[in-house]
This record gives structure tokens, sequence and C-alpha cells, in this order.
């Protein structure tokens, strides 16, 4: 059984970028953008609305400040200040997610800040401290979903905070387990019958080719499919039909 997560609500104001309707009827997982990178508040609710009406789970996908950069690019936050911003995010998709009858269900770091959280433990622990500031006045944990062997998600466990490591098809991989950065060349792959099979390979065999040739191991609970890449959302339909025809189910995690 795996999940399927992909990025939704990433437009703002007049412009829109993802294909949230169509994306909704495929993923089990919707990582709504809660306005620092994307997204806005008309937008977050109509997606918690539509997801809701789904059935599908919402997650706060969180970011650093930067809507100019589309939370790709790199900061220097203090860590009380970042725990405050991943609050204050949390906290807005939460209002949302709780009019249209649902509730926020997981969170997930977006773009540079998720890449930063691999390795930077400072960053993890800001992270984790608004999870924890949830839990506080929620009443209850959250899921946070990461790369596998990062620092978030060991930050997470020693909090008592429930984990879901995730892969991404169409993402290239280094030999560590890491993903490629963007500003190489390759690290986005567009071949979709690439995509498709290494969907197929990461949740059926639990491993996938590095970009040395090398094949690593990714055990993972649930499946990436990024929401702006051009064609994702037909994308999405063939990875899921694949998944099925491979004897994979698809449902979200528990």
């Amino acid at each position: 059984m795996i999940d399927l997560n992909a990025d939704l609500g990433e437009g703002f104001g007049r412009w829109t970028l993802t294909e949230d309707e169509t994306l909704l009827g495929v993923v089990t997982s919707a990582n709504v953008a809660c306005g620092f990178h994307a997204g806005d508040p008309s937008t977050m609710r109509r997606v918690c609305e539509s997801a809701a009406r789904r059935g599908v789970r919402i997650g706060a996908q969180v970011s650093y400040r930067d809507l100019a950069g589309f939370g790709r690019r790199a900061m220097d936050v203090p860590r009380s200040e970042l725990a405050d911003e991943i609050s204050y995010q949390l906290g807005a998709l939460d209002l949302f997610a709780r009019a249209a009858g649902a509730e926020v269900g997981y969170l997930k770091p977006h773009g540079a800040l998720y890449n930063r959280v691999v390795h930077d433990e400072q960053q993890a622990g800001a992270v984790v401290d608004a999870l924890l500031a949830f839990r506080r006045a929620a009443g209850r944990g959250l899921p946070v979903l990461g790369l596998p062997g990062s620092a978030l998600l060991a930050a997470a466990e020693a909090a008592g905070l429930p984990v879901v490591a995730e892969a991404f098809a169409d993402r290239a991989y280094t030999p560590g387990g890491t993903l490629l950065p963007r500003t190489e060349p390759g690290a986005v792959l567009h071949d979709q019958d690439q995509v498709v099979a290494r969907a197929v390979r990461m949740a059926g065999d639990g491993e996938v080719v590095a970009v040395d040739g090398s094949v690593i191991p990714v055990r993972a609970r649930s499946l990436c499919l990024h929401g702006d890449t051009p064609g994702a959302a037909a994308l999405a339909v063939r990875v899921r039909e694949a998944l099925l025809a491979a004897g994979v189910g698809v449902g979200a995690f528990v």
C-alpha cells in the first residue's frame, strides 16, 4: 500500500499553477500551500473544501517566507522565528480545514526548507517545535512527511511524533539517498514513461537508480507527485494506474 501526495493550491491571487481539481481525483493526500511560498486564503479554503468532499487527507505544506522565490531559496532564519512562522501557516490551514468539515492530517516542509531539514538539526528542530505547539493547542500530534534518514524525521521521532517517509518518482537521487539539487542538470525528470517506471519500482521493490547508476534503497510509505510539473495531472493518473496494475494498493497512510 502506498500513499500518493501532491503539492496543491500553489497559485496566488489571479495567478494559478497547479491543476488542483484533477489532482484531487487521483491523490490520497494533498500538500496545501499555506501562503508563504504560494497560496492565499481563498485558494486554501477552496482546496480544503474540495479535498474534504473527496475524502483526501489535507496536509500543511509549510515554507520559508519566500513568495518571490517560490520557497526555493535558502534562508537563515532563527529557530524560534522559524517555529513561529511554521505555526502561523499551520494554524491558518487548520482553520480552513475544520471549516470544511475536515482537519489538517500532517505537515510537510516545502522546497528549500525541505532540503535544509535533511541535515540541519536546528532548522529541523524549528519544524518540530511548531508541531509540538500545535499538539499542545489542538490536543493531537501531527505526522510529518520527510526524506528517510533526515534530521527532521529523527527529531520528530525523538519528540514522540509520527513520521512518514516519502519518495519522489520525478526527482533524481544522489548515491547517498538525497535529492539532487534543482540547480543541477537532470534534477527533475520529465520523461513520463521513466517517472511511471520509477514509481512502480519504488513502491514495489523499495529501490531507485541514483544519478551514478547505483541502486539505492528507498523505503517510503508515501510517493510525491509534484503538482507544478507540466502535465502533472495526466502523469499522476498514469502513475496511479500503473501502481494498481502492478498490484500496489493506493491509500492514505495511517
